[in-house]
Order: C-alpha cells, then sequence, then structure tokens
C-alpha cells in the first residue's frame, strides 16, 4: 500500500528517518517491478541550507522543491548520475530527501542506475505515479536507525557541513 500523501508532507529530517524501512517500488515499461527497502537517506532543508539547492531561490532547476511534497526532483550530476530525491513538506517551503541507499544498493548514483532515473522523472507525482512509488512497511526501531554528516557537501560550510542529517542502517 502506497504511503498516504501526508506522510510526504513533513519536515525533510523527520521524513528522512521515517523513509528508513519503506519500500521503494520502480515499474518498468515491460511491466517488471523493483522493490527495494530504503536503507540510507539525506534530508535537505530549504533556503538556508547552504547544502541544499533550493539556497539558490527558486529557479527552474529548483521549481518542484517549492511544490507540495510527494513530487520527484532529479537532477544530474557529474553528467552520469541521476540523484532521486522525494519533495517534502508543505508549498513554497523547499526540502527534499536523498536516497542514498536501497537495499543492497548504496551510494546516491548507484541508486539512479539500478531505477533506470532520468529526466523524464522530474515533477512525477508519488501519489498517481504508475512509475515510481514509496509503499508503507514495517518501521525499522528508531534505536537501529543511525545519524552521521551529510557527504559531500563541505562547500556549505562548518554549521551545514556538521547537520547530522544523514539516516541508515
Amino acid at each position: 500500500m502506497r504511503v498516504p500523501s501526508e506522510f510526504l508532507q513533513q519536515d525533510a529530517v523527520e521524513l528522512a528517518q521515517q523513509l528508513i524501512g519503506k519500500t521503494l517500488v520502480r515499474k518498468f515499461e515491460d511491466g517488471t517491478e523493483l522493490r527495494k527497502i530504503i536503507t540510507e537517506t539525506e534530508a535537505y532543508c530549504g533556503e538556508e541550507d547552504l547544502a541544499c539547492h533550493a539556497s539558490k531561490g527558486r529557479t527552474a532547476r529548483t521549481e518542484v522543491m517549492y511544490h507540495q511534497g510527494g513530487k520527484v526532483y532529479v537532477y544530474l550530476i557529474y553528467g552520469i548520475h541521476w540523484m532521486l530525491n522525494f519533495v517534502c513538506g508543505i508549498e513554497n517551503k523547499p526540502q527534499a530527501v536523498l536516497i542514498r541507499g536501497i537495499n543492497k544498493i548504496s551510494g546516491p548514483g548507484r541508486v539512479g542506475k539500478a531505477l533506470k532515473i532520468d529526466k523524464s522523472f522530474y515533477g512525477e507525482d508519488t501519489h498517481s505515479s504508475q512509475r515510481i512509488w514509496i509503499e508503507d512497511t514495517y518501521p525499522q526501531k528508531k534505536h537501529m536507525i543511525k545519524r552521521d554528516r551529510r557527504i559531500g557537501i563541505d562547500y556549505a560550510g562548518e554549521v551545514w557541513a556538521n547537520k547530522l542529517w544523514r539516516f541508515y542502517i
């Protein structure tokens, strides 16, 4: 069963923790489905978060982050890796959660590749999508979820680089 729409309308830090243990479902064109448990996430929290793309303001790239939670935000890095994020929170308060790991696949570039994510997913609504969605599964016990610094964001400065907004099991 898909998570209810309200689930993705919460704060990114809270959602990043609650996504751990949920099932990410990707349905391919041939009808096959890949179902993977989310094992690692990172939270990005609005214009004030200097590691968040929205810190540069509302642009063509970040537009979907300003929508109500439940949309897919994808972007390309190094010209080869599509990063999968889920927009969360309320409209005009840009936040998103990066999916860094799914069972047996670690690293957001590898996740994007395994799920065959591309630009066409930008803005996809997870509540009605026939290609990608999140299902409610048994949540991980809070004590099993670890916290750490987000990866690869030293450019954001010490305050933002040291936020413990990466979650994993």
